[in-house]
């Protein structure tokens, strides 16, 4: 701190800050200059378990006061505050006003978020928002104890509140909770914070990588479904083509009906059996993409169709006709940057490519290597962790998706294996 004082410049000597007029978009500047507009920028928002929601800045230019109102130009909102306070670790002290450079704190504002920029309404300004870091570690969390999931979720939500870095979301496919951080230490940290303030217990797992079904080749096939009881039956009659759609294609589906041999309104009992059939998966359960169905014939009974027959006869055929039609399994294909020193560079190379990566760029410079690389997402699960061991905890890495691909064969028979194992172990 000795060091930090004699050295780092004051406020004063910096040069003016520049934002932008949000009314016209032209560039303004503000000075360190106790006489100017007020302007500040939101550092860090806490969430005080007596305070409440407690928000952080730090005065850029002009003078703040106790008890009196501030606009918050990056929301548009004015923001009304009671007391100015200091921070000094668990400490408040009451201060009467704050000038360039110092960092105080205020409680209880609705609105305003890490990052905001808070300004004199007459003068306003927005400074560019803090800069974003992609998440390099993600985790499947829930509570430990099952009457603590919506505490958690409160929870979650208060966290991402303080922390701009951390990332929350919701795998739909797979139906979890996901955490993504910037290491697995700030994810732990902040899992700590969770049990810590809120008292909620939290466990962490690897999540599930969400694979992807589709086909290579082309079918025709019947579905049929006839059930006759002791009154009105059902039955349905549909034939269906299938085939594949270029990669990120989605679904199509087609009505080639003629001559009314299925009639109008049952057609989208058909296109919804199909897609039933699609979300729930063929060949292991996962969601089925980049498929076109083609209708074109079939037959109805008088009484006995109806809309649900129409939809189990779709469901029947598209589930018949996936398995003739070549199906393979699609994963999530992630892009990496990895940021190493020169003599770490080929076993982290080495190492990717055991990941089933390839290295497709290189940069060097400053003694450091940046390696590119794409590599399937199952496969850097944990790969924060696993670079730390090979660099000494001198490495770095971004990750970002980019693309579905095709899983080799005998890593795909393994997954639709595991995928049955559970309907076989409840039989």
């Amino acid at each position: 701190m000795d060091l930090v004082n004699r050295i780092v410049p004051t406020p004063t000597e910096h040069a003016a800050v520049t934002g932008k007029d949000p009314k016209t978009g032209v560039d303004a500047q503000r000075p360190a200059d106790e006489n100017a507009p007020f302007s500040a920028r939101v550092l860090k928002t806490v969430a005080d378990p007596f305070a409440g929601k407690v928000t952080v800045f730090r005065v850029i230019s002009g003078t703040i006061k106790n008890d009196s109102t501030f606009y918050n130009s990056t929301r548009e909102v004015r923001e009304r505050y009671g007391h100015l306070f200091a921070l000094e670790g668990k400490k408040q002290l009451p201060v009467e006003d704050a000038g360039p450079g110092a960092v105080v704190a205020v409680a209880k504002l609705k609105e305003t978020q890490t990052g905001d920029t808070l300004c004199d309404e007459k003068h306003p300004i927005v400074y560019p928002p803090l800069k974003d870091y992609p998440a390099a570690i993600t985790f499947a969390v829930q509570a430990a104890s099952r009457g603590d999931e919506d505490k958690l979720a409160t929870a979650l939500h208060r966290v991402r509140e303080e922390d701009p870095f951390i990332r929350v979301g919701r795998d739909a496919q797979t139906s979890e909770t996901l955490l993504s951080g910037l290491g697995q230490a700030h994810v732990e940290v902040t899992v700590e914070k969770i049990r810590r303030k809120f008292g909620v217990s939290v466990e962490l797992k690897e999540p599930k990588v969400p694979y992807r079904e589709t086909i290579r080749g082309k079918a025709q096939v019947q579905g049929r479904h006839k059930r006759q009881t002791g009154g009105r039956g059902q039955f349905g009659d549909c034939w269906l083509e299938i085939e594949p759609l270029p990669r990120g294609g989605g679904f199509e589906f087609v009505d080639k009906i003629v001559g009314g041999v299925v009639p109008r309104q049952w057609i989208p009992s058909v296109e919804k059996g199909v897609r039933d059939a699609m979300a729930r998966g063929v060949l292991a359960g996962f969601p089925v993409v980049d498929v076109r169905v083609r209708l074109f014939d079939g037959s109805y009974h008088d009484v006995d169709s109806s809309d649900m027959a129409f939809q189990i006869a779709a469901s029947k055929g598209f589930k018949k006709g996936f398995m003739q039609c070549s199906p393979v399994l699609l994963e999530p294909v992630v892009h990496l940057e990895i940021t190493v020193p020169d003599d770490c560079m080929g076993d982290v190379n080495g190492d990717m490519i055991r990941r089933r990566g390839r290295v497709v760029g290189m940069d060097a410079g400053g003694g450091m290597q940046t390696i590119k690389a794409i590599a399937p997402y199952s496969e850097v699960l944990r790969y924060a962790a696993d670079l730390k061991s090979l660099t000494g905890d001198r490495g770095d890495f971004t990750l970002e998706f980019s693309h579905y691909d095709e899983v080799p064969g005998h890593i795909a028979e393994k997954i639709v294996a595991a995928a049955h194992r559970p309907e076989e172990e409840e039989e």
